[in-house]
């Protein structure tokens, strides 16, 4: 039997062995147990590594006869979940292994580990269209066999924020959901929500004040705005899969969650207001008509209150009932409004004589002449286009549902255009039909008919039909387009049809709005932007209706309906929509502007600059309609803006925002690469020698005090000791670190790196750190308080450091503190990191290393093995852990290491500028103290001198440093630099060199020379009396630092240079130690010998 399964012990194999042959074309093989099935080539559902088999393992040279020899073809084995069908019922065998959570594919026939593309391994988890596959990772198919595989990591910030997780899931849940096509989903619910009231009661009225032509234009200047946002609109619904939230959704995806949580709660709001404000127009029209009849129930206020809150009442019910009902309602709704338009237009065709006095005549040349040029009474051209321009919104109606619709991308372009096209017709047809066939003004009054003898005088064009309406010119008359807003009614066939119709145009726009603004606000909830309104996210039932929303959407329109005054109201929402619309418009230009690889929206009938234009056309469209209301929207866009960026959510949806910070640095990058350094603009750009940048705060804070804002800072990182270095933990490492820089608000960049030792590791980052001029110029290293503890190799790399940093053209700086710098080794310091960590889950769990107080100058020896998850005090988060307490030299070292946090108070930064290097020595006090923390502090000057021309020394000093605009207190020349140390300095000194000596006079050359080359950091004799002037310089400095300088805030000295190749490390190591031991903070700076300072403008 073909598909026998073949069990093989897993001897030395770390898998378990399951080997699935070719199945033969039957694909119906009877099945002898779960393991083994007839495997049909449908390479379709979610696939499992099985094993790795090994041929020779319990023996078997070869497989035994069933199993063709091509099952073990590369000994990557497949199973597939879906293909492993048996004949008893198609049940699924699900094939566990415990090593890896990757499903595999059949790949061109062969069991191979390999995937061929597949759309399932693009989705995002449980997306409602189908399952997430996950491919193999690179590991999986790179990695040596013996090594574990490594976690599964997300890709390009491919995870989830939780909100997205939980839709993902909602998603996955919602079997049976209700789904819209694009005429039921967005073509009836936009050409509803489209033809407001202004169609039957406004319009008229519009081309009795503007005339036929302006009124076109109006119309037309309306349409542009609208089609230009629905171009754009399809733009950004086709690039990608949209979810529920419309606007919201599609301007936070592209514009990120600033602009789409600001747009989000301020559309969500116009939305619920809109209710309002269709309501309202509904019950107006009922209360006209109950005063029509003398059925005024109280006055007509009142009357508007309560009709309108029983009308909402019944909204409610039907949007709760759920989106199906919602649909239905809107197609009846929409049945009645075509029926009055096209009522309407028959009517317009019959000529009743009784109508005459009216001023309605039927189509003539004569009266669509007198109606051609506007008219405008107690009106402006602008004025009549503010009241028209709210009918033209309600483009996004169906954009709104976009999560209940079957198909957004192709649903939205089609429906919204369309809509567009057939309102914006139907509107032209009404302005143009209205002002050919009724006159502007008529009494009503049948007597008012004229004689044939006053026929020459009679110039209107009523006067053709036997009526002489010139009476209107002295008072107002109650009929014709000017006067009559019921003029539509009058013309129709049925006028009971158009007040349906009116009815049916402000319920259906009132419905479309109650059921966007929940959706929408439910979107934004979900995204948890404003922390305060997650209790909204919530959905009921299979379409995860958003009840608690449709409540609140309630509530809000019920407020509004009961002040009953929506010409106050009316304008704020149109602004409202029309800043939504502009920042959709602005969307598109800004993705298109950051040329992100990410946008390819499918609709292509788009143009960045054509979306530019709509963008400003909204916004001067919002001036138009009402300028304190467009002042007043902009004030709130922003402050949303602004608050929403001060929060900074954590989401990454790989916002158009993001695309041209990238696109903009990297040109600006670009350009600074061809511009060649100039002294005026020399900033030092430190590489600092951090290791963890949390293990060495002091280190940090001090050089992030002189190079925020100024300057660029890498903290360099230097990873050795490892013998298969595990590049995926520093991928992880590198990202986690820089987060944590981030949150301390350390504008800074970590760079960690794999080598044999440091010395080779610092070559690498002094060569290859930075980009193009962003290069550092300057290292940073601690200075190596314990040099004396530890194996004296780790002395000669530190050393050699230095020099490198020298032959690179780098200055070099050391920071001293006598109480050290690295607190890795306390427990407890990666709690604060862990805490801040908090946020983003397990993922980011930091594990402390035991520095075992290694040193300060190796800039990161993990001890042998890090310690595990378990045992790190980052873990256990809940539970305080046992802190111990603190011994006496690690609560100082912790004081001393947030030194530089504190503010600096009135003290002194000393310099000692003994040796001219260019001017770095000078330059970072003067940065130190142009900031906040440093300000109070004065710098003091000290320099070296002869005794008998310590004036002049000092006036040259001045000279120079007020041309270099440098402020300074005082300037000291020290004219004893050169007398002796005191004796017990310098025995202490030699006391101290000692062990590292390599007195060569008291043995054979041969074996000094042997000795010299093992241990190369060995002092010869011959060198210490070569440089006894220097020796005995760096002890006296000591002195005189601690005679002057003991109590300064900070102490900046030119660094001693030691001739690379006749200066051993030990004695070069020694000189820095005697120069800066017991004292402030020290800095020892070295710049590179290249001017940093110029007093040229």
């Amino acid at each position: 039997l073909s598909g026998q399964a073949l069990h093989l012990l897993s001897g030395q194999s770390r898998f378990q062995v399951d080997l699935v042959a070719e199945a033969k074309a039957t694909s119906s093989a009877a099945t002898e147990g779960p393991d083994a099935g007839a495997a049909t080539e449908e390479a379709k559902g979610r696939f499992r590594v099985v094993n790795f088999a090994d041929p020779s393992a319990e023996g078997t040279g070869a497989p035994p006869e069933g199993a063709p020899a091509e099952g073990l073809q590369n000994g990557d084995t497949v199973m597939s979940e879906t293909s492993l069908h048996s004949s008893t019922g198609g049940q699924h065998h699900y094939h566990y292994d415990t090593h890896t959570n990757t499903y595999y594919l059949r790949t061109f026939g062969h069991n191979t580990i390999d995937a061929v593309p597949n759309i399932d391994f693009y989705r995002q988890t449980a997306a409602p269209l189908g399952e997430k596959l996950i491919r193999p990772t690179l590991s999986e198919l790179h990695d040596e066999l013996d090594k574990e595989p490594f976690e599964d990591g997300f890709a390009n910030g491919e995870e989830l924020t939780p909100a997205e997780e939980a839709a993902a899931k909602e998603a996955a849940d919602s079997k049976g959901v209700v789904k819209f096509g694009w005429i039921k989903g967005v073509l009836v619910r936009c050409m509803l929500n489209i033809w407001g009231v202004m169609l039957f009661i406004r319009m008229s009225w519009i081309v009795g004040q503007a005339g036929i032509a302006l009124s076109c234009v109006i119309v037309l200047m309306a349409t542009v705005v609208t089609t230009i946002t629905g171009l754009s609109t399809s733009a950004i619904a086709t690039n990608g899969f949209v979810r529920g939230g419309g606007a919201y959704y599609l301007i936070s995806r592209s514009l990120g969650p600033e602009f789409g949580g600001s747009i989000g709660l301020i559309f969500a709001f116009a939305n619920a207001v809109a209710v309002a404000m269709y309501v309202v127009g509904f019950a107006e029209t009922v209360v006209d008509l109950l005063a029509g009849v003398n059925a005024i129930m109280t006055d007509e206020t009142n009357d508007i209150r309560i009709i309108g809150t029983i009308t909402v009442i019944l909204l409610l019910g039907i949007s709760v009932a759920g989106m199906e009902w919602e649909a239905k309602a809107q197609i009846f709704l929409l049945f009645v409004l075509v029926t009055a338009i096209i009522n309407y237009f028959i009517g317009t065709f019959i000529t009743v004589q009784s109508k005459a006095p009216m001023g309605f005549f039927g189509y003539d040349g004569s009266i669509m002449w007198e109606n051609m040029g506007p008219d405008f009474r107690e009106q402006t051209f602008f004025s009549v286009f503010s009241i028209f321009f709210p009918a033209a919104t309600g483009i996004l109606a169906g954009a709104n549902i976009s999560g209940d619709l079957a198909d957004p991308q192709l649903a939205i372009p089609r429906g919204t255009l369309l809509a567009i096209l057939i309102t914006g017709i139907v509107y032209l047809g009404v302005a143009v039909s209205t002002g050919s066939c009724i006159v502007r003004d008529a009494t009503g009054s049948i007597n008012d008919t004229i004689s044939s003898q006053f026929m020459a005088n009679c110039t209107d064009a009523a006067c053709k039909f036997g009526f002489d309406f010139s009476s209107c010119a002295g008072k107002k008359c109650p009929y014709g387009l000017q006067n009559d807003v019921q003029v539509m009614s009058l013309v129709s066939g049925f006028s009971p049809i158009i007040t349906a119709g009116i009815f049916s145009a402000t319920l259906s726009s009132a419905l479309a709005s109650l059921v966007s603004a929940p959706k929408v606000f439910q979107a934004l909830c979900k995204d948890n932007i404003y922390p305060g309104f997650s209790m909204f996210a919530k959905g009921y039932g299979k379409n995860n209706e958003p009840l608690r929303g449709y409540i609140l959407t309630f509530c809000i329109a019920l407020g509004f309906i009961l002040i009953a005054e929506l010409n106050i109201i009316a304008p704020i929402i149109s602004n409202f929509f029309l800043a939504s619309y502009a920042l959709i418009n602005f969307s598109v230009f800004h993705a298109s502007l950051a040329n992100s690889p990410g946008w390819r929206p499918s609709f292509k009938y788009y143009n960045m600059w054509v979306s530019l234009a709509g963008a400003v056309l909204c916004c001067v469209v919002m001036f138009v309609i009402n300028w304190w209301a467009a002042l007043l929207t902009n004030v709130i866009v922003m402050g949303l803006y602004i608050y929403v960026s001060y929060k900074k959510p954590d989401v990454n949806w790989g916002s158009s925002t993001q695309a041209l910070t990238y696109h903009q640095a990297l040109t600006h990058t670009l350009h600074l690469s061809g511009v060649e350094d100039h002294v005026k603009n020399f900033r030092p750009q430190c590489l600092v020698m951090t290791g963890y940048p949390n293990s060495r705060p002091a280190l940090l804070h001090l050089v992030h005090s002189f190079t925020k804002n100024v300057g660029l800072l890498i903290c360099g990182h230097v990873r050795t000791g490892s013998r298969r270095p595990n590049f995926k933990e520093l991928a992880t490492d590198q990202s986690r670190y820089q987060r944590w820089l981030l949150r301390n608000e350390t504008k800074a960049f970590y760079t960690p790196v794999f080598a044999e030792d440091m010395r080779q590791g610092t070559q690498y980052l002094l060569q290859a750190a930075g980009l193009g001029r962003l290069r550092p110029n300057t290292l940073v290293l601690g200075f190596k308080n314990d040099w004396r503890d530890g194996d004296m190799m780790n002395v000669e790399t530190y050393i050699h450091m230095i020099h490198d940093a020298f032959d690179f053209q780098y200055g070099a700086v050391i920071l001293r503190l006598k109480e050290g710098l690295d607190v890795s080794h306390i427990q407890g310091q990666d709690d604060l990191l862990s805490s801040q960590e908090k946020s983003s889950g397990m993922k980011d769990v930091v594990v402390s290393i035991d520095m075992s107080k290694d040193s300060d100058g190796d800039s990161s020896k993990p001890s042998s093995k890090a310690t595990s998850l378990q045992n790190s005090p980052a873990i256990q988060k809940d539970k305080k852990s046992p802190t111990v307490p603190l011994n006496l030299s690690d609560q100082r070292l912790l004081e001393a290491s947030q030194q530089f946090q504190k503010k600096q108070g009135k003290g002194t930064v000393d310099v000692w500028w003994l040796f001219d290097d260019g001017g770095l020595t000078l330059l970072i006090p003067y940065l130190l103290t142009n900031k906040k923390r440093w300000k109070d502090c004065k710098i003091r000057v000290f320099i070296g001198g002869k005794i008998n021309r310590i004036d002049h020394d000092r006036r040259a000093m001045a000279t120079l440093l007020s041309k270099f605009r440098i402020d300074f207190s005082d300037i000291t020349v020290l004219g004893d630099i050169n007398t002796k140390p005191k004796k017990e300095n310098s025995s202490a000194f030699e006391e101290m060199i000692e062990p590292y000596r390599l007195k060569e006079d008291d043995m054979e050359q041969e074996v000094a020379e042997r000795l010299k080359n093992s241990e190369p950091w060995r002092i010869t004799d011959n060198e210490l009396e070569l440089y006894r002037a220097k020796t005995n310089r760096q002890i006296r400095l000591n002195e005189l630092l601690k005679e002057h300088s003991s109590t300064a805030n900070l102490i900046v000295m030119s660094m001693p240079l030691a001739r690379k190749g006749t200066v051993s490390s030990a004695l070069y190591m020694a000189w820095l130690e005697a120069l800066s031991k017991d004292l402030p903070p020290i800095l020892l700076v070295r710049g590179n010998h290249q001017s940093v300072l110029t007093f040229y403008s």
